[in-house]
């Protein structure tokens, strides 16, 4: 079966599902991250966090569906 996978990189986490050709949620996932505040007023991420996060996500939508990369067919 084909694959659509969206990837939502976010303020708070990173969510990710997994969808069949009907559009159907075949598996979903989300990582959450922190925000960093150093000082009164700032707010900071770090981009390591996303990635790990894009990444984690994905390991895990994939291990839930069964699904192999060469059953995905796009990203957004």
């Amino acid at each position: 079966m084909n694959y659509l996978i969206g990837i939502d990189i976010g303020t708070s986490a990173t969510k990710t599902v997994l969808f069949d050709e009907e559009g159907r949620v075949a598996a979903s996932a989300s990582q959450e991250y922190p925000l960093y505040q150093p000082h009164n007023g700032w707010a900071e991420q770090d981009p390591h966090d996303w990635r790990d996060a894009a990444l984690e996500t994905l390991r895990r939508v994939m291990d839930e569906s069964g699904a192999g990369p060469e059953d995905v067919k796009g990203i957004g």
